[in-house]
């Protein structure tokens, strides 16, 4: 228990300093996030086959867990979500739509207690929308097809990219590949 909560300590505390240093940047396009800041009318958006639903429709078809996180951009609490420690071979998909987000290959352990992974499948998949909540100032990641959202990216992951997608469990569904 004390491990949890020191782990979580210091991911806030990270945020918090990566936050600051950033807010001076704000607007410049200087930040490390800049090129990714809001890609709602760039990459993203692009997919032909967006899903639009109302708030029943999704509540009739999601968990409430699962509706909280992607209709409602809520979080699951750090190592609680069902595939933050999960390593087997398979393919993470949206929960809402089942559009294919991430491959296990590009998973990793980051320390956070979330899900991470240092990219997509494809871009193309991926919105990326500033996101100033919390007295913070991250990247939203949100599914382009049906606009639920993932969780957010940070300047903070492994090579090649240098990127991690920090993604919540509730948001995916894993679909286990088999060995062979």
């Amino acid at each position: 228990m004390i491990k949890i909560i020191l782990s979580s300590l210091i991911v806030i505390a990270g945020l918090l300093v990566w936050s600051f240093s950033n807010q001076s940047n704000e607007g410049t396009g200087t930040d490390s996030n800049s090129f990714i800041s809001d890609s709602t009318k760039k990459q993203g958006a692009q997919m032909s086959d967006k899903i639009i639903k109302s708030d029943e429709e999704w509540k009739k078809e999601l968990s409430p867990e699962e509706y909280r996180i992607l209709r409602e951009k809520g979080t699951e609490k750090a190592f609680t979500g069902k595939y933050w420690n999960n390593f087997e071979l398979g393919t993470y998909v949206c929960a809402a739509c089942g559009t294919e987000l991430f491959e296990s290959d590009t998973k990793f352990e980051s320390g956070c207690g979330w899900p991470s992974y240092f990219e997509p499948i494809d871009s193309s998949r991926i919105i990326y929308k500033k996101d100033s909540s919390y007295g913070m100032i991250r990247t939203e990641v949100i599914c382009a097809k049906c606009g639920g959202h993932l969780g957010h990216v940070f300047d903070d992951g492994p090579p090649p990219t240098g990127k991690r997608y920090c993604i919540n469990s509730g948001s995916m569904k894993f679909i286990k590949k088999d060995k062979k």
